[in-house]
């Protein structure tokens, strides 16, 4: 085959005198040209990677504001199991995702991807869909810190307003975030070992003092829902499946952000694959164990469900204190603060790269793609999503009520903004494993083995649409009962069509920029 052929699309023609006629090409390296700001080579390596990565995921985060979720209001005993079985499927979707990030290096992540099998106009809608979700995750984060925040400072008497600590939050990390990415990765380092580290001090004392039961990891658990009774102050309500599970798989969304680094990794080819099957494996064990360890503190399965349906800020800190002793529920009620900052700063970093990739391309405003001369950051992307994430926070400030931190910083701005990415992220995952699958198909002679370019790819797709449907089959009460919630959903598909329509605009109306779409990959690394 010759190099022309090789470089063809599938949708185009080459004649005998080697002239492409309307093929499309798969793909342009970036490597040796000057017309094109990249990012920093070999900035991080590894744990680089990972400290970028495993914060977005925010394993703090995820058990002190999921994992009573999932027990009061999903399968009750089941929530590890619920954590084991999302571990399963999110390893089969990372053995595709790993398959195609060998293939293709680039910032572009999840659009490039999907461009590469699903063709230019559902990866620009999806690149699209993807910039929103990673955006208001930022300000969701925000929320999620400044009540915390705000709760701890009332200890000591301070009264800030929360949107000023969310603002603040913001500034901060827009701050930090100019500079050249190792700096990113080091402050990033620092709230994850630190979260880590209380939360396995924490599993230790509460595996220590036994009453641990198996039953919570079988996984047929997983599948039932908790059981309603009792009366008066005892009372529990009943739980669905579709909420614990769905709960599960929130608590992962960041680990997938790893291939957007590749561009500036030490040997990505490697290392972003490691990055990823660390990251899905590592939380997968790690959120299995610490959302089990709390029923050490609990006298009853009901007894927990009870507490997690009553005071679920308390579910985790409660037994901290009784059993581990004050100092460690304290030092929990801090790492929840930085933790939330750390979180929302590995999104905003994964943000500016969509943004950067998309602006590169020319799908949004060039100057996105531009990355800083001396810190070779994508520091105008950067800027740009710390004006988004500022919006949403003063959205949320000024049109949902008074200054009520409960409802507007943590019900309304963190989970219904968290809600709304996570309904576009799911549903990507679901379209990159499909995408996958038919790029391999297209190119039977990169296939590697079977397992990883078909099978993996289409139960992972299966998997995830499963998970979208149970998402919407609880729409009412993850949306905490606010009507505007419904509209979430519509709003991504919105965003999402309103890509794929502007891709058929440039089809017919700017080919050049069409054809490169998704593709722009840089192999010199």
């Amino acid at each position: 085959m010759s190099d022309i052929q090789e470089q063809a699309g599938s949708g185009g023609e080459v004649t005998q005198d080697g002239v492409i006629t309307t093929a499309l090409f798969e793909s342009f390296d970036v490597a040796n040209r000057e017309d094109v700001h990249k990012l920093r080579k070999g900035a991080v390596g590894l744990y680089g990677v990972l400290f970028l990565t495993l914060t977005g995921s925010a394993p703090i985060s995820a058990m002190l504001f999921n994992t009573p979720i999932v027990v009061g209001f999903g399968p009750g005993i089941g929530a590890p199991a619920a954590f084991l079985f999302a571990t399963v499927v999110l390893v089969i979707f990372s053995v595709g995702y790993v398959a195609m990030a060998r293939e293709k290096t680039t910032a572009g992540g999840f659009y490039s991807y999907i461009s590469h099998g699903l063709g230019r106009e559902v990866g620009i809608g999806a690149g699209y869909g993807s910039l929103l979700a990673y955006s208001v995750f930022e300000a969701s984060l925000a929320g999620g810190f400044a009540y915390f925040l705000n709760l701890k400072l009332a200890e000591f008497g301070v009264n800030v307003g929360w949107p000023w600590l969310a603002l603040g939050m913001v500034l901060l990390i827009s701050v930090l975030a100019f500079f050249d990415v190792r700096l990113s990765s080091m402050v990033l380092g620092v709230g994850l070992i630190t979260e880590v580290v209380i939360l396995v001090i924490f599993d230790g004392f509460m595996y220590a003092h036994g009453h641990i039961p198996l039953s919570a990891i079988n996984p047929a658990n997983a599948f039932k829902g908790l059981v309603g009774g009792g009366t008066g102050s005892n009372k529990i309500a009943a739980g669905a499946v579709g909420i614990g599970l769905f709960f599960a798989f929130w608590s992962w969304v960041g680990f997938e952000m790893a291939p957007n680094y590749g561009e500036e990794s030490k040997n990505p080819k490697k290392n972003v694959p490691r990055a990823l099957y660390i990251s899905v494996i590592g939380l997968g064990l790690f959120y299995t164990l610490t959302s089990w360890a709390p029923f050490a503190g609990y006298s009853s399965i009901n007894a927990a469900a009870h507490q997690a349906q009553t005071n679920a800020a308390q579910y985790y800190l409660t037994p901290a204190n009784n059993i581990g002793g004050h100092w460690v529920g304290s030092i929990l009620s801090y790492l929840i603060i930085t933790g939330s900052f750390a979180c929302g700063m590995a999104f905003h970093n994964t943000t500016a790269r969509y943004a950067y990739s998309l602006g590169r391309e020319g799908l949004l405003p060039r100057r996105l793609g531009r990355t800083h001369p001396k810190y070779k950051s994508p520091y105008v992307a950067s800027i740009a999503q710390t004006a988004v994430a500022a919006l949403i926070v003063l959205g949320f400030a000024l049109f949902t009520g008074t200054n009520n931190p409960n409802s507007q910083a943590y019900i309304q701005l963190y989970g219904l903004m968290a809600l709304m990415g996570v309904i576009v992220i799911l549903s990507v995952q679901a379209l990159v494993s499909l995408s996958i699958f038919i790029y391999f198909e297209r190119h039977p002679s990169r296939t590697a083995h079977w397992w990883k370019t078909r099978l993996a790819p289409a139960i992972s797709f299966f998997s995830q649409v499963f998970v979208v449907y149970l998402l919407f089959g609880n729409i009412k009460f993850l949306g905490s009962g606010y009507s505007y919630a419904n509209w979430l959903g519509p709003i991504d598909l919105a965003v999402i069509l309103g890509g794929v329509i502007f891709a058929f605009y440039l089809k017919s109306h700017d080919r050049q920029k069409f054809e490169s779409a998704g593709r722009l990959i840089n192999e010199g690394l």
